[in-house]
């Protein structure tokens, strides 16, 4: 990568495959509604024939959420791994279509390409099972120095403390995004995530490794084990130099650091389609108003707009172009396409 980046993530590289199903379907296949679980390839194999029809779509977390960068006129890179399989290339080739640059090399062998398979409930809720494959290949080595020194903020998901390589580049990248006075952000990715990791999640935040804490309201009350949202907030507000962004589903989202808690509320939708990567599509919302320095409640205003529009329709990839729905909105009445 030669370019300089507004925002370059790091994270799962994975295909999607996603259907509908009943809460009964779910119980049948010993799934627990709204979790995210790790499966192996054979795991993956079985809960794929219990599919009905299924929608294909590039995924992963922080990918979804540089390709909705992208869509809002920002800068954005990714860093993840794929196999030299079918679904490797067609990652590939869908992330950059998004103007994503994309530079890991494939995996020439090892594993293959990761895959989540995801249910979707009537409500809109999805239960996530995921094979991670050649994900787990991520190394230190897939770290680009030059890339991470010249992005403004280096974003990297929770999920990315599976694997012990991945946990490494993680750890990596930070440490040449601080040392060039760039900022670290971090989405916790999933309660059960959390609670997987909670004292190394809680140390990254108080040995000043991550400067940006991305969360909804289960994994935030997860890190605190709190079941009270103001108690959890307060702990939060304690983390000395974090700016902490929460969402909050309907209610909207609290942004704050400790001088301050600001409530943003989320955008209205007609009917919720799929929920798969709402978090993803606001944090991309809001690191596109925070890397243009924008008011943290213009800021928010972005990022419940661009989840208004994913889970409008399945896939966790924009399906309009979101700088123009902000500007229609009034969100932004003019923002500059990035050029770097």
């Amino acid at each position: 990568m030669t370019l300089s980046f507004d925002v370059l993530g790091i994270g799962n590289a994975i295909v999607d495959t996603i259907a509908r199903a009943e809460d009964d379907d779910l119980l049948q296949a010993g799934l627990r509604k709204g979790s995210m679980t790790l499966v192996d390839e054979a795991r993956a194999a079985e809960l794929y024939a219990a599919m009905g029809p299924t929608t294909v779509i590039s995924g992963g977390s922080a990918a979804n959420t540089m390709a909705g960068l992208a869509s809002l006129g920002r800068a954005a890179g990714f860093v993840g791994k794929v196999k030299a399989d079918d679904a490797g290339r067609e990652f590939a080739h869908d992330i950059r279509k998004a103007g994503v640059a994309f530079d890991t090399p494939a995996a020439a062998d090892g594993a293959a390409t990761a895959r989540c398979l995801i249910f979707v409930t009537p409500d809109g809720q999805r239960t996530m099972n995921t094979f991670l494959g050649a994900c787990q290949a991520l190394a230190p080595t897939d770290i680009d120095e030059g890339a991470v020194a010249r992005a403004k903020v280096l974003y990297m998901e929770g999920y990315l403390w599976d694997p012990p390589g991945a946990k490494e580049a993680f750890l990596k990248a930070a440490k040449i995004s601080r040392a060039n006075g760039r900022k670290v952000a971090i989405t916790l990715s999933d309660s059960f995530c959390v609670d997987r990791y909670r004292g190394e999640f809680l140390s990254l935040i108080r040995d000043r490794v991550v400067d940006i804490v991305f969360a909804n309201e289960s994994e935030l009350h997860a890190l605190y084990q709190t079941g009270d949202f103001e108690t959890a907030l307060a702990a939060l507000r304690a983390e000395d130099g974090l700016l902490g962004v929460v969402t909050r589903s309907e209610k909207g989202c609290v942004v704050a650091n400790g001088a301050s808690a600001l409530a943003a509320p989320a955008c209205s939708v007609d009917a919720v389609v799929d929920t798969t990567g709402a978090g993803d599509l606001f944090a991309a919302g809001f690191l596109a108003g925070y890397t243009q320095d924008l008011p943290h409640e213009r800021s928010a205003m972005l990022g419940a707009l661009a989840a208004a529009e994913i889970i409008s329709h399945v896939g966790a990839r924009p399906q309009k172009d979101l700088l123009q729905l902000a500007r229609d909105a009034g969100v932004l009445e003019y923002v500059r396409v990035s050029s770097t």
